[in-house]
């Protein structure tokens, strides 16, 4: 079972792990001189590093523990001849139509009338800036 832990692959990335790991123990170590030596910020770094080493750990961990349960269950195999059953098909949603006579009547209000006569030029002059209106 350990087997799997053994390939090429998996053998690079415990090196890793374990350069990683190393190296932000030293980042902490060398934080800690430095805090050490007066400089208050450093403490900060002194804690910090190990932190990252620690989830550098519990994250391989993880995978590691993933990979000796091993891969999800196959599934099975089709008879010969038929074909994998079709994936359930999600409704189309549409937005309902609005009939061109049921547009809005702005009869009422000369100032909105204007307004939709100035969007209907913008729409009608798609390269027109809006200072080239003419109204």
């Amino acid at each position: 079972m350990l087997r799997k832990l053994l390939t090429p692959r998996w053998l690079a990335g415990h090196a890793l792990v374990l350069l990683l790991v190393a190296g932000m123990l030293g980042l902490a170590a060398w934080q800690f001189t430095r805090a050490a030596g007066g400089n208050a910020l450093s403490w900060g770094y002194t804690f910090q590093w190990p932190v990252f080493a620690g989830f550098v750990v519990l994250i391989w961990a993880r995978e590691v523990r993933r990979r000796l349960r091993g891969s999800p269950a196959p599934r099975p195999a089709q008879p010969p001849g038929t074909s994998p059953p079709a994936p359930a098909r999600r409704p189309v949603i549409t937005r309902p139509a609005v009939p061109a006579d049921a547009a809005y009547q702005d009869a009422d209000d000369p100032d909105l009338a204007a307004y939709n006569r100035y969007l209907a030029w913008l729409n009608a002059h798609p390269g027109a800036r809006p200072a080239d209106y003419p109204g």
